[in-house]
């Protein structure tokens, strides 16, 4: 993956081995899409991140000491936890 981005500019690429997981910038991002996916090496998106709102995008992301999760945090204030083969959420929290 040459990590060129979908909409806007590439905030933060993670290489792991199921690819790359990339963070788009949320300035400019369309909000009825979600700005964190994952790439395979053949450059295939293989899921793009499930959103704790329709309405936010995602701001912040890391790997987690278990290596099967990622800790994401969101402009709208949410603190979620999601699957990293699936990019669907395990949790959530709404910070205020």
């Amino acid at each position: 993956m040459d990590g060129e981005p979908l909409h806007t500019k590439v905030e933060k690429l993670i290489q792991t081995r199921l690819g790359d997981i990339i963070l788009e910038s949320p300035n400019g991002f369309p909000l009825h899409e979600t700005n964190l996916y994952l790439v395979s090496k053949n450059g295939q998106v293989v899921w793009k991140a499930e959103k704790p709102d329709a309405t936010t995008l995602f701001s912040r992301m890391r790997i987690n000491e278990d290596g099967e999760t990622l800790s994401t945090y969101t402009i709208g204030g949410h603190a979620c936890d999601l699957d990293m083969r699936t990019g669907k959420i395990i949790s959530q929290t709404k910070i205020q």
